[in-house]
């Protein structure tokens, strides 16, 4: 592999794990600062959250921006949930304050016994990603910042794509994890683990394992003892995979601006015109619906069949009111319906 070596000022060609460490710090650091800027991810004067569990991912994305944000002109703050669910919960804590305080950023902790949880509903990882996420963005909102980073990297990637792939999904499904999606940002996207784990050992930065990783009892542990093998049948796996990824986006915007157009079309001063929408594509039409539901400004639970729900009360040929929330329902008259909002 050839590094340019600012120390030196030569081109040199090195196995990987013999490349001196000021350049391999550099050209991650590099890489990390080109992806921010390639998806307009941090915009300078922002102030940044980031998701510190004391995971290696983690803690490799806290360097990796306190190492940048001077160049991104960009200001940090920490924030770590204590699960309570592992006797060495409390280690992590102690890691991530002893880490925060070596770089002297704000660290905000929260144990999960404080917090207001509704009833678990989903899978056990969906259930601690909705409490992960309602504790960063409170954080988020006391702490003013303006974005929260977080550590998912390309293998967590390829996982999100099996573990849909497996259980069914769309092709919106398929598109996989986003480098920006609302208020969270994820630099490390396109890094694979062994830079990570490569950049912390040269570092001799300190992280904590999960023991939960090793459990065969999360979907997502049993996917990623998949991936080495799809690696060891071809070594452009990940290479391949990003730009599959790439391509599925693509095909995603494209169809998204074919059903903006739709319901640009659709639109009347009395409402959305009912039998017009029967006449486009099947395809279209519940993106033609979720948009629709989104220009309208209604909270809801986006699922295949809430959308199927909602599009066989539109092609009924009866009119009617279809309530699908406390705070608004759908009015349909004369083949026109529109989004009315309830007391």
């Amino acid at each position: 592999m050839q590094w340019f070596c600012k120390k030196t000022g030569f081109s040199l060609i090195f196995p990987l794990k013999q490349i001196p460490l000021i350049c391999y710090n550099k050209a991650m650091e590099a890489k990390i600062e080109q992806f921010i800027k390639t998806h307009s991810l941090i915009q300078a004067g922002s102030k940044v959250l980031v998701g510190l569990s004391g995971g290696p991912d983690s803690v490799c994305l806290l360097s990796l921006l306190y190492n940048l944000k001077d160049k991104l002109n960009a200001q940090l703050v920490a924030a770590h949930l204590d699960h309570e669910a592992r006797a060495t919960s409390k280690d992590d804590l102690t890691l991530c304050k002893d880490l925060c305080k070596e770089l002297k950023i704000k660290l905000v902790t929260e144990k999960i016994s404080n917090l207001k949880l509704s009833k678990a509903k989903g899978s056990k990882e969906a259930f601690w990603r909705n409490v992960r996420r309602t504790f960063f963005e409170q954080t988020a909102k006391a702490e003013n910042a303006d974005l929260i980073a977080l550590g998912h990297h390309q293998q967590d990637q390829q996982e999100n794509f099996l573990i849909r792939l497996t259980r069914g999904t769309t092709l919106s499904g398929l598109t996989g994890i986003k480098p920006k999606s609302g208020m969270y940002i994820r630099p490390l996207l396109e890094t694979s683990k062994e830079e990570i784990l490569n950049y912390l050992k040269n570092n001799n930065i300190t992280y904590a394992t999960d023991e939960s990783n090793q459990s065969e009892d999360y979907l997502r542990n049993r996917i990623r003892k998949v991936l080495p093998q799809l690696e060891a049948c071809d070594s452009r796996f990940n290479n391949n995979f990003t730009r599959t990824l790439e391509s599925l986006n693509a095909a995603e915007q494209f169809i998204l601006r074919q059903a903006k157009t739709a319901l640009e079309n659709l639109l009347t001063i009395e409402g959305l015109n009912t039998t017009k929408l029967f006449e486009i594509d099947n395809y279209l039409q519940p993106k033609v619906v979720l948009l629709w539901l989104i220009n309208s400004d209604v909270k809801f639970q986006l699922t295949e069949s809430f959308l199927q729900e909602i599009l066989r009360f539109l092609k009924h040929p009866n009119g009617g009111t279809h309530t699908t929330n406390t705070s608004w329902a759908i009015q349909k008259k004369q083949q026109q319906a529109k989004i009315i909002k309830l007391k």
